[in-house]
């Protein structure tokens, strides 16, 4: 194959190959500056500082100043009011709150989640949220009062999402981003439902949620050690579709390009536009590990994209554990157990991918494919405002990653792919910048409709 510059308007250009008739985009990183480096030694002072809290419990005292989940919520706020100060004001620090109760609060509890927002330069209604929780927990989750240092869980997510607020803060975006750090997870999700709701409430247009859950641990309760991989959970079949949604992803055979799915292929596709990272991601195809959740959770229940960040492998010893020795075998969450150059790689491929996606414009909101009983294939899409161009993928139906695309200007939102059987492949269309940021990919498909004398 020769490779080959093909203009697709004045401002967007980017590398292809040349096929027969048509030009294959390949994948290049285009979203101008290098990806930042994130700072093992700022990462180390976030979890240290929660920490020292000794607990972050959703019922701990919120009136002490130096003890509790109350204390922690206000450091934090600080921390990221500084960073606010140090961009000239660019990130607005608040405080939401409502009260909550449940099995594991029958009295109540006021939940309260600390978010700083970094508005969006030209599209601030579109969202890219990084989260993680900052409560904790130990083997009584009902214990709010015994030390839960949780250092790994979720003190690690907290730490990146502080950090990407540093890096990122520097920087101007079309879309706005939100860093959150959460309370109520260990409860029930309910600072997720805050957040949600929160969203919802203000019209957010929610791009996507990178829920960040014990991210900073590289050795595993069977012995092994991975620092060189993270697992995404991302949910298929969409919790948030009624039965005819569900039916309708069924039948087009969208079960594996769920928005979460997408966005979960975006942190595929960063890990390998930034190989220097070392860090593999395995796209786990379910919302969640198995019988568990976490505070992404309430985002899918809304409809919005979400996934879930957690290291490779887990040391369970280190979750929801007293902190003790018993025959010479250590419990407990603490901060000798999280490895923070990990951290600093799992921070670095968050950011990528806030950066990409609040780059970015928004997806088609639709796409749209016809070409039963023919060779070719019809691709559809609604026009975005602010696109500089648009890139159709498609791939063989027996395969999970898009392998071939093709870039369109601006103005066009139809492409006829020849030679392109529509029962054998899968299609699905982005929005370019002019810089070639790519957004998400919309699966492209509509209900199957009996032709006339053809009903099967």
């Amino acid at each position: 194959m020769k490779r080959k510059i093909c203009s697709v308007t004045g401002a967007l250009t980017a590398v292809f190959f040349m096929l027969p008739g048509f030009c294959v985009a390949a994948e290049t990183a285009q979203t101008g500056d290098p990806l930042p480096h994130p700072d093992t030694a700022a990462l180390r002072q976030t979890v240290t500082g929660l920490v020292g809290f000794g607990t972050r419990h959703t019922l701990s005292t919120t009136t002490d100043p130096h003890r509790g989940i109350g204390a922690a919520r206000r450091w934090v706020a600080e921390k990221m009011t500084a960073l606010g100060t140090q961009c000239g004001g660019c990130l607005n620090v608040e405080t939401v709150g409502d009260r909550f109760t449940g099995p594991r609060a029958p009295e109540g509890v006021q939940v309260e989640d600390v978010i700083a927002i970094q508005k969006g330069d030209t599209d601030p209604d579109r969202v890219v949220i990084v989260q993680a929780h900052i409560d904790t927990r130990v083997n009584d989750v009902m214990d709010a009062t015994t030390d839960a240092p949780g250092a790994n869980d979720d003190a690690s997510g907290v730490a990146l999402v502080l950090e990407a607020a540093r890096l990122l803060s520097r920087q101007h975006f079309p879309a706005t981003i939100v860093y959150a750090a959460l309370s109520g997870e260990e409860q029930g999700l309910w600072g997720g439902e805050l957040l949600a709701r929160t969203a919802t409430a203000r019209g957010w247009k929610v791009a996507a949620v990178l829920n960040n859950d014990i991210v900073g641990n590289t050795h595993g309760i069977g012995g092994e050690h991975v620092d060189n991989a993270v697992r995404v959970f991302s949910e298929g079949i969409r919790m948030a579709a009624d039965t005819a949604g569900i039916s309708q992803q069924r039948a087009i055979g969208a079960e594996d390009d769920s928005p979460s799915r997408a966005l979960a292929r975006e942190v595929v596709l960063q890990s390998r536009l930034n190989p220097g990272l070392g860090l593999k991601v395995e796209s786990i195809r379910r919302p969640d590990r198995f019988m568990r959740g976490g505070d992404h959770i309430p985002f899918l229940n809304a409809g919005f994209p979400a996934i879930r960040f957690t290291e490779a492998t887990e040391n369970y010893d280190r979750q929801h554990q007293l902190v003790r020795v018993e025959n010479g075998h250590r419990y407990g969450d603490t901060i000798e157990f999280v490895d923070f150059p990990y951290l600093a790689k799992v921070t670095a491929l968050n950011i990528a991918v806030i950066r990409d996606i609040a780059t970015a414009p928004a997806p088609p909101d639709t796409a749209t494919i016809s070409g039963a009983l023919k060779d070719d294939t019809h691709v559809s899409w609604t026009a975005v405002p602010g696109a500089a161009g648009y890139r159709v993928r498609w791939r063989a139906a027996d395969t999970s990653a898009w392998k071939d695309s093709r870039d369109v200007p601006a103005q066009t939102t139809a492409l006829d792919l020849t030679h392109l059987n529509v029962d054998d492949h899968f299609f699905g269309v982005s929005s370019l910048s002019a810089n070639g940021a790519e957004s998400l990919v919309t699966f492209a498909g509509m209900p199957p409709r009996p032709l006339p004398g053809h009903t099967h």
